[in-house]
C-alpha cells in the first residue's frame, strides 16, 4: 500500500528542482579546486602533486561534517538546519578566497568540506516528503542534482578562473550559498522530528544502524569503492590534461565536466529502475560498465576522443549506481534516513579522499596507465562483492 508523507506537505516538482540545485551547489564546493590544481600550485608556489591534497583535505572535512551534522536531520527542524549549513559554508568559502598561503588554503578548504553538508540533509528530506510510489524518482532527481553539481563545478570553476582568477570562484560560490539559504528557508516545510535522541546517542546510533543492518554494510562497501574510483579518475584527469601532449589551459580542462554532465542526466533514470524493483541487477550492470570505462581510459593517454568516451561511460555507470544504492538503503529504516545517509556519504568521502590521494601517488609513479589499472582492479573487486551479495548481503528486508 502506498503511503504519503506526514501532514499536507508534498515533494512538488518545483521543490524537487530547488533541492537538486541546492544539493548540487553545496557539494560542488568540494570540487572547485580540482581543475585549478596546477594554477593554484603556481600561484601559491607549491608542487602540483602537493596541490592534489587540497581535494583530499576538502573531502576529509566533508566526511567529518557529514558524520557530525547530517544525523541532526532526524531530530531537528531541517528548515533551519539547511540554511544554517549553507551560511556556514559561505563563511568558509570567503576564507578560501582570501587565503594568502597554501597551508591556510588547505585549512580553509577543510572547513569548506566540514560545512557544506546541506545537500546530504536535503536528500533524505526528499525521501521523507515523497510518496512510496515516486520515492526513487524524487531521490534520484535530488541525488542527480548533487552529482551534476560535482561535474558542473569543474566547468564553472575553469571558466571563471580563466576570466577572473581562482579566488573569484570561491567568492561567487559564497554569494550563491547565501542566496540558496534564503530560498530554502522559505521553501522547506516544518516537519516534526522523526525521532528524539540526545546528540551523543544520535551519533552512536549511526554506528548502531551499520552494525545492525547487513544490507547497509554491504552497500557501504560498494558505495565507498565507487567513490574511490570516481575521485581517483577525476583528480588524475586534471594531471593528464594539464601535461603534454595535451597541455590544456584551465578553462578547457573545466569543460570536460560537461561530458560527465551528460552522463549524470542519463543516470537520473536510475531512480525509476529502483521504483520498478530492478535496482539490484542494475547495480551489477553499472559495475561492469565501470570496468569497461577504465579499460577504455587506459588507451587514452594520447587521445582526447578516447578520454571523452571513458568519462561518459564512467559517469553514467557510477552515478546511476549511487542513486540505486542510496535509494535501496533508504528502504531499510524510514525513521533513520538521515543517519543512514550519514553512514553512506561519510563512508563514500573517506574512500573518496583515499582515491584523491592515490591518484597523486599513482600519477607520480605509474602515470595514467597506473591510474587506469587501479580503477579496473577496484571494478573487479566491486563486481565480486555484488555477485556474492546479491543473494544475501545486499538484499534489503521489508522496511519496519
Amino acid at each position: 500500500m502506498t503511503t504519503t508523507p506526514a501532514g499536507d506537505h508534498r515533494m512538488t516538482r518545483r521543490l524537487t528542482l530547488l533541492f537538486a540545485i541546492a544539493g548540487g551547489a553545496a557539494v560542488g564546493n568540494l570540487y572547485w579546486a580540482q581543475p585549478l590544481l596546477d594554477v593554484i600550485a603556481r600561484d601559491l608556489r607549491t608542487g602540483t602533486a602537493s596541490a592534489g591534497w587540497l581535494v583530499t583535505a576538502t573531502q576529509i572535512g566533508y566526511a567529518v561534517g557529514i558524520l557530525l551534522f547530517v544525523p541532526l536531520g532526524d531530530v531537528v527542524d531541517r528548515r533551519r538546519l539547511v540554511p544554517l549549513a549553507l551560511l556556514a559554508s559561505a563563511v568558509a568559502l570567503v576564507a578560501a578566497a582570501l587565503a594568502p598561503t597554501f597551508p591556510v588554503l588547505l585549512g580553509a578548504l577543510a572547513l569548506v568540506g566540514l560545512t557544506t553538508v546541506a545537500g546530504q540533509v536535503l536528500a533524505p528530506l526528499a525521501g521523507d516528503l515523497a510518496t512510496d510510489a515516486d520515492r526513487g524518482r524524487v531521490v534520484g532527481t535530488v541525488v542527480s542534482g548533487i552529482l551534476v553539481g560535482i561535474l558542473v563545478s569543474r566547468t564553472v570553476s575553469g571558466l571563471v578562473a580563466g576570466v577572473a582568477g581562482w579566488r573569484a570562484v570561491y567568492v561567487l560560490a559564497a554569494v550563491f550559498a547565501v542566496v540558496l539559504a534564503v530560498l530554502l528557508y522559505r521553501a522547506i516545510p516544518t516537519l516534526e522530528p522523526r525521532t528524539r535522541l540526545r546528540y551523543p546517542a544520535l551519533i552512536a546510533s549511526v554506528f548502531a544502524i551499520v552494525r545492525r543492518e547487513r544490507a547497509v554494510r554491504w552497500s557501504l562497501v560498494l558505495g565507498g569503492t565507487s567513490f574511490m574510483a570516481f575521485t581517483m579518475f577525476w583528480t588524475a584527469l586534471t594531471f593528464l590534461l594539464s601535461a603534454p601532449p595535451f597541455s590544456y589551459p584551465v578553462p578547457v580542462i573545466g569543460l570536460f565536466g560537461l561530458v560527465g554532465l551528460a552522463g549524470a542526466i542519463a543516470a537520473q533514470r536510475a531512480g525509476r529502475l529502483h521504483d520498478r524493483g530492478w535496482a539490484l541487477p542494475a547495480v551489477g550492470i553499472a559495475w561492469a560498465l565501470v570496468l569497461v570505462a577504465f579499460v577504455i581510459a587506459g588507451f587514452g593517454a594520447r587521445s582526447v576522443v578516447v578520454i571523452v568516451v571513458a568519462i561518459l561511460v564512467l559517469d553514467v555507470a557510477i552515478q546511476g549506481h549511487n542513486i540505486m544504492v542510496q535509494s535501496r538503503m533508504f528502504q531499510v529504516d524510514p525513521s533513520a534516513r538521515s543517519r543512514i545517509n550519514t553512514a553512506f556519504v561519510t563512508n563514500n568521502f573517506i574512500w573518496g579522499a583515499v582515491g584523491s590521494a592515490l591518484a597523486s601517488v599513482l600519477w607520480a609513479h605509474a602515470g595514467w596507465f597506473g591510474v587506469s589499472l587501479a580503477g579496473a582492479v577496484l571494478s573487479g573487486f566491486a563486481l565480486t562483492v555484488w555477485a556474492v551479495g546479491r543473494r544475501g548481503g545486499l538484499v534489503v528486508a521489508a522496511a519496519r
